[in-house]
């Protein structure tokens, strides 16, 4: 079998996309380019100045398709190889984002620009948190035999949730959807003009299990209307690192890539990243640390482990079991405080020593001991996805004085992060799903204070992906995969992707004092998990309550 030739990967994020040229042969990176979307996350008004709801997250289709226009052959150019030496493309996405499209995979948001259930919802689309709790609640009462693959609940941010917020919210729209399409599927149908729809995304967050959707009889009891839903999701499912089919002229006019070459069938960014980290063998945990995490792993054994995300024959390599948890907020929390609660005074000095503000926070909090500055924080600003399952939690700092310091709460939420990650740990553990290895990925690995804290939070050694562009890789990987220059993923995977095993080791004394903070971290968490409390000021924040009327003076 030939390993000559390049692929690409594409991987399309949350706020821009990345085209990534892979040697074959040894899986080397020669050429990387990255488009910023033009209008990133619609999470307030639509492009046209149509107001949107609290919780709303969309994207523009343009924008992924400027990607493949720009990206792609930016990093051709960058790579400085000749584009007829490419043999496949591979493309990954966010998950679940779902477009709403005609027949002929034409979005809606092109046809219905002010209609804003016409638009695709991003993956971090919580609106529709009630049709959730409406799907969970009648599974349960009917004892759904799908329900325990999923942890006991579905989220808010899948396929069937969003699909039934659609329906509810917008009838009309939902009958022009004649196709509900991950964006995953949909832009290999751009790339091919074949629609295929692959086993990753379909399992995970459109409840597909044992060869079938939820029935009609069930989707019928939330709406009669909503009995014909899985009408817009297809039912013929492609494998992983298949051939979803050939690139078409127009796509290749887009690229820059020759025409007829091979297109892997669609990914989640998360789940492709394993193959990058050469981490796709049972127990191997990889979780994808960005403005979320993602800990996917794959397992030779099937089990029910309470909030996980999913777990799905085949779901991230064939003849595995594979499993998703995950952290809704994790960069995206570091964020949030640096850019809405740290004095300008930080800021001056970050910029005087002309390092960045999060650098500079890190270097401060990195000075204190474990434990020193009296704080305990649940990771929750951007809901709970493992294990609770529930969006409308939010955070929590506890301890805090007239004494606290920005450094000291900035530790104190990485701290919280990685007791989140502990806690989904030992919940795989407790499941009988055993985890030999922790491999992290994505761009927070390069934050040494972090991975450390980590490792010392979770007691085990850190193994840390080698590459920084981890879905591309993975992506470009299946695409070497569907061009028949490796046999299987696994192969690919070893002889493509790589990481360096146990970077980080835990300091035993650290260790220590996190488990006694880990301990508090439960008790809080147990505390608050019920969501009364959050719940409630999430109803006043948002007005849903008549508020009573202060007294007369």
């Amino acid at each position: 079998m030939s390993t000559d030739g390049y692929v690409i990967g594409v991987d399309f994020g949350t706020l821009s996309g990345r085209a990534v040229v892979v040697r074959v042969s040894d899986g080397a990176e020669l050429g990387s380019a990255v488009h910023d979307y033009r209008d990133g996350v619609i999470d307030e008004r639509l492009p046209d100045g149509t107001p949107l709801g609290p919780d709303w997250a969309l994207q523009s289709p343009q924008d992924w398709i400027d990607v493949l226009r720009s990206a792609v052959p930016e990093a051709i150019a960058a790579a400085d190889i000749d584009p007829c030496d490419v043999v496949g493309i591979g493309t990954d996405f966010t998950a679940c984002t779902m477009v709403p499209t005609t027949g002929d995979g034409t979005p809606l948001s092109a046809l219905f620009p002010s209609r804003p259930h016409a638009w695709p919802k991003l993956w971090k689309h919580h609106a529709a948190q009630g049709q959730a709790d409406r799907i969970n609640t009648l599974a349960a009462e009917r004892g759904e035999p799908w329900l325990p693959r999923y942890g006991g609940k579905i989220s808010s941010e899948w396929t069937f949730a969003k699909g039934l917020q659609l329906l509810d919210e917008d009838p009309e729209m939902y009958q022009a959807a004649q196709r509900w399409i991950e964006g995953a599927d949909w832009i290999v149908w751009q790339l091919t003009g074949v629609e295929t729809r692959n086993v990753c995304t379909a399992g995970y967050k459109a409840i597909h299990q044992d060869g079938a959707y939820p029935s009609a009889e069930f989707l019928a009891l939330l709406d009669p209307g909503f009995a014909d839903f899985t009408s817009k999701l297809g039912h013929e499912l492609s494998p992983l690192g298949a051939r979803a089919g050939s690139l078409t002229a127009r796509a290749a006019a887009w690229t820059g890539l020759p025409e007829g070459i091979a297109v892997a069938v669609g990914n989640i960014d998360a789940h492709v990243t394993a193959a990058a980290a050469d981490a796709v063998r049972p127990g191997q945990m990889v979780a994808i640390m960005g403005t979320s995490t993602c800990h996917i792993m794959s397992s030779d054994r099937l089990a029910e482990v309470p909030g996980m995300c999913g777990v799905v024959a085949d779901g991230i390599v064939p003849g595995l079991w594979g499993y998703e948890a995950g952290q809704s907020g994790v960069g995206d929390i570091f964020a949030w405080f640096v850019e809405h609660n740290v004095p300008a005074s930080y800021a001056k000095a970050a910029a005087e020593a002309g390092v960045s503000l999060h650098d500079h926070l890190t270097e401060k909090a990195a000075e204190q001991n474990a434990g020193r500055h009296g704080l305990i924080a649940l990771d929750w600003h951007n809901g709970n996805r493992s294990t609770l399952v529930d969006h409308n939690l939010s955070g929590l700092i506890v301890g805090q004085t007239l004494a606290t310091r920005p450094e000291d709460v900035y530790r104190a939420l990485i701290e919280a992060t990685a007791f989140g990650a502990r806690k989904i740990v030992e919940t795989f553990e407790a499941s009988g799903v055993p985890v030999e290895e922790f491999i992290a990925a994505g761009g927070l690995t390069r934050n040494a204070f972090l991975m450390q804290t980590y490792a010392d939070i979770l007691d085990r050694p850190l193994s840390v992906i080698v590459s920084d562009q981890g879905p591309a890789l993975g992506s470009a990987i299946h695409a070497a995969v569907a061009a028949g220059r490796h046999p299987d993923i696994t192969t690919a995977a070893a002889t493509m992707g790589r990481r360096t095993p146990a970077v980080y080791q835990p300091d035993p004394q650290r260790a220590a004092v996190y488990d006694d903070l880990y301990a508090l971290f439960t008790s809080l968490h147990d505390t608050f998990a019920d969501g009364a409390i959050m719940h409630r000021l999430r109803e006043l924040r948002a007005g849903d309550s008549e508020m009573p009327t202060a007294p007369e003076r």
